[in-house]
């Protein structure tokens, strides 16, 4: 399977701008240039640069565990210790990933960390409690490039009773929660400017 530049970089977590760079220093040539002149690389050797071993040794399982705010940390140590008592129970080892921030926040130290790993062939494995607990929203997309690369998604509480009107009414709330709090912030910045 081949890739454009912008998807390898993607893949290798650089820039395409470092690509090029690298190809012009022949430390990475891409596999082929199409008619138009654009650089293509095979996941097989992109793969091998990027130190990955094709048959799955030294992969990691990966549990991961989110909360919004500061005055959830409790529910994280709650949630971390179920990940890791399953992780026990089905795994001979694995790294727990904590994050702190919203299901909407796609800038997230820990969250930035697990899609770097799946995206250099580092996972076989990616644990969670929940669903919503990876991502509010788009959470469908890293399942989907997980199956890409062959990584086996657990989540030890499916929501399975709930019924769609329950989904979405937790997704209107999210996204209220995520206004009002953006809304608030701009508005207290604004009040210390004012006030200094």
């Amino acid at each position: 399977m081949y890739l454009s530049i912008s998807e390898a970089s993607i893949y290798l977590g650089v820039s395409c701008c470092t690509l090029r760079r690298w190809d012009k220093s022949n430390k990475l040539i891409p596999d082929s240039l199409t008619p138009g002149g654009h650089r293509t690389y095979s996941v097989s050797n992109l793969k091998s640069f990027s130190g990955v071993v094709a048959d799955g040794e030294n992969k990691k399982v990966i549990a991961y565990s989110r909360v919004s705010s500061h005055d959830q940390k409790e529910d994280l140590k709650r949630q971390s210790q179920v990940l890791n008592t399953y992780c026990i129970k089905e795994f001979s080892g694995h790294e727990v990933i904590e994050d702190l921030g919203s299901g909407m926040n796609y800038k997230k130290k820990g969250l930035r960390k697990l899609i770097n790993m799946i995206l250099s062939g580092q996972v076989s494995d990616i644990v969670l409690t929940h669903k919503d607990r990876l991502l509010r929203f788009g959470s469908e997309i890293i399942f989907l490039i997980c199956k890409f690369f062959g990584i086996r998604v657990h989540i030890i509480h499916e929501d399975k009773n709930l019924s769609e009107e329950q989904l979405l009414a937790f997704d209107v709330l999210e996204i209220i929660t995520v206004f009002s709090a953006r809304l608030y912030g701009k508005r207290s910045h604004k009040n210390v400017k004012i006030t200094c």
